[in-house]
């Protein structure tokens, strides 16, 4: 099991990971503080990888290709910075969405940068029981198939947001640091190896 961590790097470190299994961070959402009051307007119109449509949401949208990112940029100064892949990676994102605005004659600084969440995902290539899954686990689970395919764990400590599907695909949100993705996997891996569905 051990050699399916990152694609063809290290092998992982069962110590940290004793399932084997390294969950994937997917998306990072970040915000900072440019300090100044914006024209979100003169903005729009300057930048061309931006577009404002003040009706529909109240801040200017940037894209950058290099990292993959977006950025919701608030008149206010305010800025979130969502789909980077590592944290290094949203943090050099957020910078450059900065030094786009202060090359647009803003005097905007770099505050008070902080990681808001990060989502990761894995698979634990074997399918679970939801419903037996929900049943003993009755006060972190949510599990209402009608409404929603995955069963949607709140786990308490570290507090952290688990999607689990049938197919063993599972999603993990709500950390502010990648250790707590990590942990929570390992938490609940023992649990969803109970819950393996038998193969007919």
């Amino acid at each position: 099991m051990a050699e399916q961590g990152l694609e063809g790097s290290q092998p992982v470190d069962l110590q940290k990971h004793p399932s084997g299994i390294v969950p994937t961070l997917q998306n990072i959402v970040s915000t900072v503080n440019l300090d100044c009051k914006l024209e979100l307007k003169s903005i729009a119109l300057q930048a061309r990888n931006a577009e404002f449509n003040p009706k529909r949401f109240a801040a200017v949208i940037m894209r950058i290709r290099e990292p993959k990112t977006t950025a919701l940029i608030f008149a206010s100064g305010k800025m979130v910075c969502t789909g980077a892949k590592s944290e290094e990676q949203s943090r050099l994102a957020a910078r450059k969405y900065a030094r786009i605005i202060q090359k647009l004659g803003f005097p905007a600084k770099f505050k008070d940068f902080k990681i808001q969440n990060i989502v990761g995902s894995c698979d634990v290539k074997f399918p679970i029981r939801l419903e037996g899954l929900a049943y003993s686990h009755g006060a972190f689970s949510s599990y209402e198939p009608e409404l929603f395919p995955g069963l949607i764990y709140r786990m308490k400590q570290p507090k952290i947001v688990l999607l689990i599907f049938v197919s063993g695909k599972i999603v993990l949100t709500g950390a502010k640091v990648r250790d707590e993705t990590y942990t929570a996997f390992e938490n609940i891996y023992p649990v969803l190896t109970e819950f393996r569905k038998n193969q007919q």
